[in-house]
């Protein structure tokens, strides 16, 4: 059995948390691995297995909370653990609950670990290119406040994601981004005609930087090069895969 393998930022080292991938699991097929996607169903028991692995990883003994993620700029605060068939929709968690494991799946999207120690408040935010220029590491920072952190006393570190190199986008998708701001076209560079290629992990870092966090860990892992460590949408697509894996990041405050 391989073990779970857990990255860790250094910027939240003693904080609980981890960017996991696909090594360690129990799913099989396309999907092998630590796939924790769930596709609308209800746990499935390889489901079950990969995620107390993951949390014995992380944080042994905590309660895992996810959402049901749409890609929006919503966070949402976490008092107590919620029923499965109750996630709310929306893309980023807030807590300062010990016990608490926050949750966001990503494949290929950026996910976002976020800790103000001295507070004791934690979130977790998933970051697609929707989320991410509609603002969600902004409504997710905003939420922390609302808990007592402070921005200038937040950390962030964004873990594996589809790297500029990998992500190949066409003018419209440089035009809307270019329309909300004209400095954003520096996340971009020429492609193939007519095409370009996007930082998102850069963008995201930038967004985190501009809401005032003075400490931003980028950890640079390309998801869509590195098949035997990660799950990529954009791979699967491009293989014609029927099905992609869903990677957790993962973190906690512990009491």
């Amino acid at each position: 059995m391989s073990e779970v393998e857990a990255l860790r930022a250094q910027s939240l080292a003693g904080i609980a948390h981890g960017f996991l991938g696909r090594r360690g699991g129990v799913s099989t097929g396309v999907t092998a691995g630590l796939d924790m996607g769930r596709r609308g169903q209800p746990p499935t028991p390889e489901w079950i297995e990969n995620r107390d692995r993951a949390l014995a990883t992380v944080a042994p003994g905590g309660d895992l909370v996810t959402l049901y993620q749409i890609h929006s700029p919503d966070a949402v605060i976490v008092a107590d653990p919620w029923p499965d068939d109750a996630r709310p929709h929306a893309d980023a968690l807030v807590t300062d609950r010990p016990g608490l494991v926050l949750g966001i799946l990503t494949a290929d999207c950026a996910p976002v670990l976020l800790a103000d120690r001295q507070a004791g408040v934690v979130a977790a935010a998933h970051a697609g290119w929707k989320g991410a220029i509609g603002g969600v590491t902004d409504a997710t920072i905003a939420a922390m406040e609302t808990l007592g952190a402070r921005r200038e006393n937040i950390v962030a570190a964004i873990g594996p994601c589809i790297a500029r190199a990998s992500y190949e986008v066409d003018e419209a998708f440089l035009a809307r981004f270019a329309k909300a701001d004209p400095a954003n076209e520096r996340f971009f560079t020429p492609g193939r005609p007519d095409h370009h290629q996007f930082d998102l992990e850069a963008y995201v870092a930038h967004r985190l930087a501009a809401a005032g966090l003075r400490t931003v860990e980028a950890l640079g892992e390309d998801t869509y090069a590195q098949p035997e460590r990660f799950f990529s949408y954009r791979r699967a697509t491009h293989r014609g895969e029927p099905d992609y894996g869903r990677q957790i990041s993962l973190i906690a405050l512990t009491a």
